[in-house]
């Protein structure tokens, strides 16, 4: 992960300067995120985080349409997590979010959602950092998220964050989220390649 700090003569990006320097040619092959005021670039993802997303939005991606719960998202869709006076903004790019039909705007703005998901899902790769991921949840939790999943491909497992704590779901276990997604629930092995 890269940080390229503002000029001097700016203390800090906003978001709506970062929309504008984000749609340059520049950042076209890029996944970028503003990270309290200065961008954050990330590499793409690898084949496995790539399966076990693909996974997720399959399960929870369908149980979703399926009962008409609300809108998914994925590919690093960005959220305004943060909008701070003194200008150290952050807008996140999470791998999952889903938004209840409460709280999905109509029609879909093409920006930036400037809401906090129900749920959050960030899958760990290499290129992330446990203080990166940790501030992450911090920043949505703090915004209005209900819950936050953290994956863990190569421990097979997933943490999942609210305002109660963390819960450890392990590889035996079953994954559910009652009051967000009421009835859903999966085998923490099934969203993990064999």
């Amino acid at each position: 992960m890269a940080i390229m700090t503002p000029s001097p003569a700016v203390n800090h990006i906003s978001v709506e300067e970062f929309m504008e320097i984000a749609s340059q040619p520049e950042y076209a092959d890029c996944v970028v995120e503003l990270v309290e005021g200065e961008i954050v670039t990330m590499p793409t993802v690898k084949s496995v985080h790539a399966e076990v997303e693909a996974a997720l939005i399959i399960l929870l991606g369908g149980y979703i349409r399926q009962k008409r719960l609300g809108r998914i998202y994925s590919g690093d869709a960005g959220f305004v997590v943060e909008r701070d006076p003194e200008g150290r903004d952050t807008v996140r790019g999470l791998d999952i979010a889903f938004v209840s039909l409460a709280k999905a705007p109509e029609p879909l703005p093409n920006t930036w959602l400037e809401i906090a998901p129900d749920l959050a899902i960030e899958i760990m790769s290499p290129s992330n950092t446990a203080a990166d991921i940790r501030l992450k949840v911090r920043q949505l939790l703090r915004a209005g998220c209900a819950q936050v999943w953290v994956v863990y491909p190569s421990l097979r497992e997933v943490d999942a964050h609210s305002a109660d704590g963390i819960r450890v779901y392990n590889e035996g276990d079953s994954l559910s989220a009652p009051d967000i997604l009421p009835g859903f629930e999966i085998a923490v092995s099934d969203i993990f390649p064999d």
